[in-house]
């Protein structure tokens, strides 16, 4: 019983389920504040019967005409409230003004919860993301997470405002089916009618808008996906001037997005023009069959009128908000699965934190592959002592990269063991680990904004944070440069430092790592882009680091790396040979080789 009840909360109601594990109380509130609008518009309407007939001349307010909800004018007589035509007048005005307050209160608290909701979900994504293994993240369509934590995000909170309008609507045709019923009971018999037939009439829609919502979807992780990369090679594009024919592809995904969206738009545009021409003909129908059928006078049946008709209106609002929440579904549906495969694809984290590196990394007959592909590491073993500092060679697809991420923690230890001062990594926070690590990329990232950030990564501007500031561009050669700089610190480097030459770039990057107070640093093919200058500066750097740090280098020219304590030559992935350059030129084949091809 408790699974087929489980069961059908989750084919019916998983909507519902999923913004209440969200929201929890907030929508029960919401929901009672709905209910108390539609109770206080009824109240309020119904007390125009007793207005009526004092302005048609009756002597006495009897509430026949009320029917079952003749306990209003039972319930003020009963506290002394006199019933004439003043006080039914201020009764009137009291519920629409108590009425207003409540829907003031009902729309803010929408406003209010639409926010936490949307706080909430871009907050659980935000974490969940920072926290994703490295190995799934690269392996993921970049362009769906892009428009999911951007677009897709926007159009939950969208699904999210039309599915509790089209609720509250619901409620308020409940509560004036009730106050029907109370009134005349053979007026809720044809509110279940109409409504049936008015849902049948807008099911195909439905349908059709939750379908067209999908592609929407699809049709914007394709976009986004297309326009990071059209970012990232702008340059490539102009200079081969393949950016017109790069453009078409763009433009393709956004002719896909808006005809999808042009449906969207019919559909609504239906659901809207009809909606008040098949609520008159309901009223009209429903008069008919009162006055034919149930030989009632139309005098009668106003107060069932007034309600079918406020009913009906609801129920339309409702079915318009569905159909909006259907447009929006796609959105919910895929921000819903991102999470989930998120959560499923977790970092693990040890309990024990590493406060300092302070003895050895070392790897023991590890292997590495990614997903069904073949071995990119085989069986290595390696040690790696503190302010040791070790090169990595080796042709390309040799696996020195992902050696290196693994030595990051950035790479799962599939088979084999990861220690770091003699503690296995699957024990430790690996984010305490991590922070022990500087991290330099051929392509150094730099932030649109300021040295002073770019350096520090907007740590706050403190004398003692000054001074760590400068003591970084010291070691990284860069003191001199930014002090001739006209706002010095503050000068801003442009998108992706465009407004600074290629060295420069790479020393601010080898200067944010000094800030951080490291013990190891990884220089991942850091100079092999640029000229050679600029490369025997940033080496002289590196030199001057020596012993201080533990230094990783992932290097091509091996002229980078003849005073490293040790080289680890790499081939598809096996560590082949270890030494020091002199001891590899006389007994290394492999690394003879390529020192004989680059001519050193």
């Amino acid at each position: 019983m408790v699974e087929q009840l489980k069961k059908l909360i989750k084919k019916y109601f998983a909507h519902f389920t999923y913004f209440y594990v969200h929201l929890r109380h907030r929508i029960f509130v919401a929901l009672g504040i709905s209910v108390l609008v539609g109770l206080l518009d009824g109240f309020g309407l119904a007390m125009f019967f007793p207005l009526l007939e004092m302005v048609s001349g009756s002597e006495s307010v009897s509430g026949d005409g009320l029917g079952g909800l003749d306990f209003l004018i039972t319930g003020f007589t009963s506290i002394g409230v006199e019933i004439n035509l003043v006080s039914v007048l201020i009764i009137i005005a009291s519920f629409f003004v108590l009425k207003g307050i409540a829907k003031f209160v009902e729309q803010y608290y929408n406003v209010v919860t639409q926010q936490y909701f949307i706080r909430k979900l871009r907050y659980e994504s935000v974490d969940k993301l920072g926290k994703m293994k490295y190995k799934k993240f690269v392996m993921s369509d970049v362009g769906r997470i892009q428009n999911t934590l951007s677009g897709e995000v926007g159009r939950v909170s969208q699904a999210y405002r039309s599915y509790f309008q089209a609720v509250q609507a619901l409620v308020l045709v409940i509560v004036y089916i009730a106050l029907a019923v109370v009134a005349d009971p053979q007026f809720a018999i044809l509110v279940v009618i109409g409504g049936g037939l008015s849902n049948f009439v807008y099911n195909r829609i439905y349908k059709k808008t939750k379908e067209t919502s999908k592609n929407i979807t699809t049709g914007g992780h394709e976009f986004q996906g297309l326009l990071i990369q059209f970012v990232a090679f702008y340059k490539y594009f102009k200079a081969t001037g393949l950016i017109d024919s790069y453009s078409q592809k763009l433009k393709s995904a956004i002719d896909y997005i808006e005809h999808n969206t042009k449906k969207i738009g019919l559909y609504a545009s239906i659901l809207t023009a009809t909606r008040e021409p098949l609520v008159i003909t309901v009223v009209i129908l429903v008069i008919i069959v009162q006055v034919s059928f149930f030989s009632q006078s139309v005098g009668a049946i106003i107060l069932s009128l007034m309600f079918f008709y406020r009913s009906l209106n609801s129920l339309m609002q409702m079915q318009t908000h569905w159909n909006g929440f259907l447009n929006m579904s796609g959105a919910l549906s895929n921000t819903t699965s991102f999470l989930q495969e998120l959560v499923a694809n977790q970092e693990p984290q040890g309990k024990e934190v590493l406060s300092a590196f302070n003895k050895s990394l070392s790897v023991e007959s590890v292997f590495f592959s990614y997903a069904d592909s073949k071995a990119i590491l085989k069986n290595l073993t390696l040690t790696i002592s503190k302010n040791e500092t070790v090169a990595f060679v080796g042709p390309s697809g040799s696996g020195k990269t992902t050696l290196v991420n693994l030595l990051a923690g950035l790479m799962p230890i599939e088979t084999g063991h990861f220690f770091i001062d003699d503690r296995s990594i699957s024990t430790l926070n690996r984010k305490s680990y991590q922070q022990r690590i500087g991290y330099i990329t051929q392509e150094p990232v730099i932030f649109s904004d300021t040295i002073y950030n770019n350096v520090t990564f907007w740590d706050k501007d403190t004398p003692q944070n000054r001074d760590r500031f400068w003591r970084a561009l010291q070691l990284a050669s860069l003191e001199d440069f930014v002090h001739e700089l006209p706002k010095q610190e503050n000068a801003l480097l442009g998108n992706n430092g465009v407004l600074v030459s290629g060295g420069q770039k790479q020393r601010l990057s080898i200067a944010r790592e000094l800030y951080k107070n490291v013990d190891i640093l990884i220089m991942d093919e850091a100079t092999s882009a640029l000229d050679s200058e600029t490369e025997r500066i940033i080496q002289d750097n590196i030199e001057a680091l020596k012993g201080k740090y533990t230094i990783l280098i992932v290097a091509h020219r091996l002229s980078t790396v003849k005073q490293a304590d040790k080289i680890v030559v790499l081939d598809k992935g096996e560590i082949v040979a270890t030494g020091d350059y002199h001891t590899l030129i006389d007994e290394s084949d492999v690394f003879k080789r390529m020192v004989s091809l680059q001519e050193i």
